[in-house]
């Protein structure tokens, strides 16, 4: 490929300002919180860590090993009060006392992306969006290296942006972004960002207003150009309503399975098709290893990404053809008895679990609940009444999933462990069914996380 100029970095050493001396206090040690303090000691920070809560022993070593100063357990006013510069943990939010006292004193506050941002040139690649952040951010990435770009995949997956900045050198970074990594920009700039879809989720941090949830979402695209491109889902009525009244100033590249678009990508004849700069490639949907419509849309999102910076067809159709997709994303974990179990631990919310029930095409023995977020189940009702034979509920309150769907699905079965669900739902399946963990809920509940909750999804069933 024709190396672009303008589409290659430089690393940390060689870019950004200098910080001489000034404080930067960070608020989290977790893997964001430990990148930037890296990164910010590299620079020249006084730094200085502060996690109100017990800091894992893998971090610590890492703080050690740098020589930065840090506590845990509390939150020390007197060594935060007198920061130059605070970058907080994405999970902080900004109500606490805290962080409206930094604000108070004109103390900015920002988030990892914005501060590791501000020390590189590489061509950042921005995705966000209420669901399939992680598929798209890996297959952007894999399209990416698999057309012979030195790229680095960071934010919201794997390692910290910051940690990758201050120790690795790429041209390109594929960054998976959150809201609440969003919340915290000023300058953050994308050169090709990419909103997946909106739908309401984590309203708790957000005055469960959900025009404040969408306008965080847009703030990919807020410091974007005209030189900038913005990928969104053409068949989201959120965004397309949005974009009416709150326009951007990026080129608007949407995709659809809907209808047809002048630019961006769409479906014909059975092709997926991706039209920029005056160019169109064709590749058939057969091509694809990922089942269901979310994952043909989030293949259309990063394929239209990968043909932005040149890359060539045939390295597309062979990096597709070989990616595997997220873990616990409608993961195939086992098949016992004829019987499909599928790990889709990751959806944590209504919408994901719609496209989940969706792609699957047997009887289904759901297993769904945790911690809910004020879900509302109704727009899963015609799939529920279709193809759902039974229901596990997994959580430690299951009153409002039974409530909703107790007059449409017999039986609805109560667990508190996962062992016990998988037992319970292995004797309900039958010979051609599938059993789906695919909770709709936060899992905070009864696991650490949603992978730990995926992870003992897995072993239960090799229990079995």
């Amino acid at each position: 490929m024709k190396e672009d100029k303008n589409l290659v970095g430089r690393s940390a050493s060689e870019a950004g300002p200098d910080a001489k001396g000034e404080r930067l206090v960070i608020l989290g040690a977790g893997e964001s919180g430990v990148g930037t303090a890296i990164l910010g000691k590299k620079k020249g920070y006084e730094v200085f860590v502060s996690d109100r809560g017990e800091i894992k022993e893998k971090y610590k070593d890492v703080l050690e090993h740098y020589d930065l100063n840090w506590e845990a357990g509390k939150h020390t006013e007197a060594k935060i009060l007198n920061a130059d510069l605070v970058m907080k943990s994405p999970g902080i939010p900004d109500s606490v006392p805290l962080v409206k006292a930094l604000r108070e004193k004109g103390i900015p506050v920002i988030s990892e992306i914005e501060f590791a941002s501000r020390y590189t040139d590489a061509t950042l690649i921005g995705i966000t969006g209420s669901n399939g952040k992680t598929t798209t951010t890996m297959l952007t990435q894999q399209l990416l290296v698999g057309g012979g770009l030195n790229v680095g995949m960071a934010g919201n997956i794997g390692d910290s942006f910051a940690k990758m900045v201050a120790e690795e050198q790429h041209d390109f970074y594929v960054l998976e972004i959150s809201s609440f990594q969003l919340d915290g920009i000023t300058d953050f700039r994308p050169h090709i960002a990419i909103l997946t879809n909106i739908t309401p989720d984590h309203l708790d941090r957000y005055e469960y207003n959900l025009e404040n949830y969408i306008a965080s979402k847009f703030r990919i695209a807020e410091n974007q150009t005209e030189d900038d491109f913005l990928i969104y889902d053409a068949d989201d009525a959120v965004i397309t309503d949005w974009l009416k009244t709150h326009p951007v100033k990026s080129k608007l590249l949407p995709f659809s399975i809907e209808r047809n678009v002048e630019e961006g990508a769409d479906i014909i004849n059975n092709n997926i098709r991706i039209r920029t700069k005056d160019e169109t490639l064709k590749m058939t949907k057969d091509t694809l290893t990922l089942e269901g419509k979310h994952n043909l849309k989030n293949t259309m999102a990063g394929m239209t990404a990968a043909k932005l910076v040149g890359i060539r067809k045939q390295a597309l159709r062979e990096s597709i053809e070989q990616f595997e997709g997220a873990p616990h994303r409608l993961e195939k974990v086992l098949k016992i008895h004829h019987v499909q179990y599928i790990n889709d631990s990751k959806a944590t919310n209504v919408n994901s679990v719609w496209y989940a029930l969706d792609s699957v095409k047997t009887p289904i023995v759901w297993i769904v609940g945790g911690e809910d977020k004020g879900n509302d189940y109704k727009p899963l009702m015609r799939l529920v009444r279709e193809k759902v034979k039974a229901i596990v509920c997994l959580g430690m309150d299951n009153e409002t999933i039974k409530d909703v769907f107790g007059n449409v699905v017999e039986p609805i079965v109560e667990t508190y462990a996962m062992s016990e669900a998988v037992k319970v739902a292995y004797k309900i399946a039958e010979r051609g069914d599938t059993v789906l963990l695919s909770p709709a809920c936060a899992s905070f509940d009864l696991f650490k996380n949603y992978e730990d909750r995926g992870d003992q999804f897995k072993e239960a069933i090799k229990n079995l």
